[in-house]
């Protein structure tokens, strides 16, 4: 299964726990409604993933209860999502093959426009 596909799986089925080595986030600006999705805890070691993450503690504080909340818009987080998803499987494919570093682009803002 595609992980694309498991993201949107599991953000409509509320009661489900996220499969071992995933997380579950909840994503949306203030004004809108949050969706969840479930995430690979190696996401979180990506540095676009690290920019949303120090941008929900500016907005939340470090201490949240339940679901991470990720201060940004549900179409903006897709694009991260979608970016990291291609980084880790060209960086996989890269060290099996060349061992090359992998370049990591700027995304320019995630969090307000």
């Amino acid at each position: 299964m595609k992980e694309e596909s498991l993201h949107h799986l599991f953000s409509f089925n509320r009661r489900s726990m996220p499969p071992k080595g995933f997380v579950t986030v909840r994503v949306g600006l203030e004004e809108e409604e949050k969706e969840r999705f479930v995430v690979p805890v190696e996401h979180f070691r990506h540095p676009l993933f690290m920019e949303m993450l120090e941008e929900a503690e500016k907005e939340f504080g470090f201490e949240q209860k339940g679901a991470i909340v990720i201060p940004c818009r549900v179409d903006r987080f897709n694009q991260v999502e979608a970016i990291i998803d291609r980084e880790f499987a060209g960086a996989a494919g890269e060290r099996h093959h060349h061992g090359s570093h992998h370049h990591v682009p700027h995304f320019a803002g995630c969090f307000r426009a």
